[in-house]
């Protein structure tokens, strides 16, 4: 799976005469001749497609680090992702000894309108045993996975009444959420966060957004943290809400050259009020096209820290048998003009992605000085205050890394997959113990069985082999992320991601500014 890391950007798509581009290139004839020979005349057999292949990488890699080389293996995933949703029963699962436990039913999916719950075991799929046979996960989601308004029939174990039930679901589109959360964050303050740009993001930006607006809220958070990117269109449309008629949003220059600017139309949600964006160095693409449309018009304040700074867009390209390439086409530039692509080598992607990472060593995580500046890319916004170009998105208010073994222990405690594990395997032990099910008042209480959780998860640690050493200074994070996971499992993703934010530094900040506005 390519990492999510990379960042994406994706314009519409090109559609060439291809019959014209094979006649005008004599290179390509070059290639055919070459294949040619191999199949035919070679001394030994050999494997064609794999060769095509090699060819391939090799030359995607000659291009900027942004084009990719996408096998059919790979290219289902990322539609997927892309589009929004996916098709299948709709749960997360972990094996359980020799037995499929769900960890999580998704929302919105066929198995959450079922009525399976976190913890079933699922024994059979249709007449196939699925337990004590050591499945792969592939081969598990090979029989739960399949197209829409196919049937399929499961036996599942309820481990919490000791029953065995039936179920008998339609598969059909589980939504893969981009908006993950949208809450109030106080009377009026509210909060969105987005974590990739999909064909569904701007219809479900909307939602959210007019949601919190019939709340009242004045002056929104919207976190880009972490978000690489995708398409193009909802960043547009949803830098459009923000903005007031004929204001520019981003502009795109083609491989010919030709620049078209997009400018705002009449009818944004949310022209006036307060806006506060977070940003971060995992912040990329798409996430900087609204980051740049918001700072270079005055609209509202960016805050955290400079972000990847890709400037470039890629179309998306069929190459047969499943095989596509994701190939740079354009670059874009903000309202003021500048381009925040970093340089690059082609010669050293793993150095260009390696740059993220030395913004530690050089301290720019903990000091915005050392964020380097081109002193001939300077540009000026409307109201006369000076911005850069050349490498990324550098925040209105900088949030520095300097408490980092704090923040650092935080994103890895919620980041890993350990305490998601940790939850899940104490809650299924003890059930009868564990008996969450009133969301609200989990929420807004603090996590019951504190030092029980905590001799378990010493106790896991120990039993796992992992050197984490539980003590007074981490106790309290530790204790969020098991709260904020029992969330994800039992409730939803909005109330964990909430119980999240609850501590973290970017979103105290964001509310101090804008109670001293």
């Amino acid at each position: 799976m390519l990492s999510a890391a990379i960042g994406y950007l994706f314009g519409s798509h090109l559609n060439p005469n291809l019959d014209t581009v094979y006649q005008s290139h004599p290179s390509i004839n070059k290639l055919n001749r070459l294949m040619t020979y191999l199949t035919r005349d070679y001394v030994d057999k050999i494997n064609a497609d794999s060769l095509v292949r090699v060819v391939i990488e090799d030359i995607v890699e000659a291009l900027d680090p942004h084009s990719v080389y996408i096998p059919a293996v790979q290219s289902e995933s990322l539609s997927e992702s892309m589009q929004g949703n996916f098709e299948g029963i709709g749960v997360q699962f972990r094996m359980q000894q020799d037995t499929i436990a769900v960890s999580r039913v998704l929302e919105g999916g066929p198995s959450e309108r079922a009525g399976l719950k976190s913890g079933d075991r699922i024994l059979m799929a249709d007449q196939d045993t699925l337990y004590s046979k050591a499945l792969e996960n592939e081969q598990i989601i090979s029989r739960l996975k399949g197209n829409s308004s196919t049937p399929v029939q499961l036996t599942v174990y309820r481990k919490k009444e000791d029953s065995i039930y039936v179920f008998d679901i339609v598969r059909g589109p589980v939504p893969l959420p981009s908006v993950n959360s949208s809450y109030m964050i106080n009377n009026h303050s509210g909060y969105i966060k987005i974590n990739r740009f999909s064909q569904t993001t701007y219809p479900e930006f909307k939602e959210a957004l007019s949601s919190l607006l019939s709340q009242e809220m004045k002056d929104l958070i919207l976190d880009l943290r972490g978000n690489p990117g995708g398409y193009l269109l909802p960043a547009k449309q949803i830098a459009d809400d923000f903005l007031e008629a004929k204001k520019p949003i981003v502009i795109v220059e083609g491989s010919n050259g030709k620049r078209e600017r997009t400018v705002s139309s009449s009818k944004g949600l949310f022209e006036s009020g307060g806006l506060y964006v977070l940003v971060d160095e995992d912040s990329a693409s798409a996430s900087e096209v609204i980051a740049g449309a918001i700072q270079d018009n005055d609209r509202g304040l960016i805050m955290g820290r400079r972000t990847f700074g890709k400037g470039l867009v890629q179309q998306q390209m069929p190459l047969g048998q499943g095989d596509q390439i994701r190939l740079t086409t354009a670059r874009y530039f903000t309202p003021t003009g500048r381009s925040i692509q970093r340089p690059y080598d082609s010669s050293s992607r793993s150095d260009y992605y390696a740059e993220v990472r030395e913004r530690y060593r050089t301290g720019e995580m903990e000091d915005p000085s050392n964020i380097p500046v081109n002193d001939s890319l300077v540009y000026t916004t409307p109201k006369g205050r000076t911005v850069y170009g050349g490498g990324g998105i550098t925040p209105d208010i900088y949030i520095s890394n300097h408490d980092s073994l704090e923040e650092a222990w935080n994103r890895f405690l919620i980041g890993s997959n350990f305490i998601d594990l940790f939850v899940f395997q104490e809650l299924d032990k003890n059930y009868k113990k564990y008996d969450f099910t009133n969301a609200p008042r989990f929420y807004n209480e603090p996590l019951p069985f504190q030092k029980e959780f905590i001799e378990s998860f010493k106790r896991f640690c120990r039993n796992n082999s992992l050197p984490i050493e539980v003590n007074e200074e981490n106790e309290e994070s530790i204790l969020t992320s098991i709260k904020a996971y029992i969330a994800l499992q039992l409730f939803d993703e909005n109330m964990y991601i909430r119980i999240i934010n609850q501590k973290d530094p970017f979103i105290r900040r964001a509310l101090d500014e804008i109670e001293s506005r």
